[in-house]
């Protein structure tokens, strides 16, 4: 298994990351079959093969995905589409 785990500071508010978030996921799930909901601040996410969260904090957020053995081959892609729309909301790291 292969992991994924990102994490980005911002300065938002609470309810503009929770939007920037839903953006990204909306974008992710589409492009690659994720379904999500949110739990209070935390937005789980899977799919066959993997699963993960996105916790929205004050001032960060953090991705962490688990990808199952098929789903490992795609991790660099994965990690990169997830970074660039993350700069696209967030700005650069």
């Amino acid at each position: 298994m292969a992991a994924i785990d990102i994490r980005r500071k911002h300065g938002k508010s609470l309810k503009d990351a929770r939007a920037a978030v839903e953006r990204v996921a909306k974008a992710v799930a589409k492009e690659y079959g994720f379904k999500h909901a949110w739990d209070g601040d935390t937005l789980e996410f899977s799919r066959a093969g993997a699963n993960g969260s996105i916790k929205v904090a004050k001032a960060e957020v953090h991705i962490h995905a688990e990808l199952g053995f098929l789903m490992s081959a795609l991790k660099p892609v994965i990690e990169s589409e997830i970074t660039r729309k993350l700069d696209k909301e967030f700005g650069t790291a």
